[in-house]
């Protein structure tokens, strides 16, 4: 039975309807797969190699089992080549979030001039990808500024884009409060970006409450 088959098997038409109201953006066909399914796929497809040259694929659930395959792999050279390629192609926040290379954690420095070519590549998907991996690797012991001053200085329209502009500088203001906290003074961020950013941060358990209170004054 080719993958193909195996997904319509584990089709559920309910879900179907549930997840495809969540991706409007996508733009292949949904079957309805749940995830555990898919990463469980991911998992048993026989030549992964294959399976990620053939691109473009046909379904949503395709492109879920692209990203998770994409996110086990072990070496970092072969693993950014197949993000290059498979990048492009990602049309919904869900394939996009979805896909967190593991192998990232311990080639930080070799990751860093792919992070900013995605932020400057102008696709939304691609750019809220290289948001999600400043986000992901260089918060916590890698954390410096200027990638504070990168994500500020990304300008985009795209709904999406700005949804992790916001995430990022929530997630910033829960680990690295003195550094953010100045971009938000400031007003550096468009006034939906701004607002979202805070809203999620005062959200975040991860947040103090005394932080939370100040943040609600600056609310434009």
């Amino acid at each position: 039975m080719d993958l193909k088959d195996r997904l319509f098997n584990l089709q559920d038409t309910k879900y179907k309807s549930f997840q495809s109201s969540l991706i409007p953006s996508v733009k292949l066909n949904v079957i309805g797969v749940r995830t555990p399914d898919l990463r469980r796929l991911a998992k048993e497809v026989e030549d992964k190699d294959l399976f990620i040259s053939s691109l473009p694929h046909t379904f949503f659930e395709e492109n879920q089992i692209h990203a998770f395959i994409i996110s086990s792999m072990k070496d970092f050279n072969a693993c950014v080549s197949a993000l290059e390629a498979f990048l492009p192609f990602v049309d919904n926040w869900a394939t996009c979030d979805q896909m967190s290379p593991k192998i990232f954690k311990k080639h930080r420095a070799e990751l860093l001039p792919y992070i900013y070519t995605w932020l400057e590549s102008g696709r939304t998907y691609t750019v809220r990808f290289g948001i999600k991996m400043l986000m992901e690797h260089f918060l916590d012991e890698d954390f410096d500024e200027k990638y504070i001053c990168s994500v500020s200085a990304v300008k985009s329209d795209e709904y999406y884009v700005k949804m992790m502009v916001a995430w990022y500088f929530a997630t910033a203001l829960a680990k690295q409060y003195s550094s953010a906290l100045p971009f938000i003074e400031n007003r550096v961020l468009d006034k939906w970006t701004h607002n979202k950013s805070i809203q999620k941060a005062v959200e975040s358990f991860r947040v103090s409450d005394e932080h939370k209170m100040y943040l609600r004054t600056l609310k434009t």
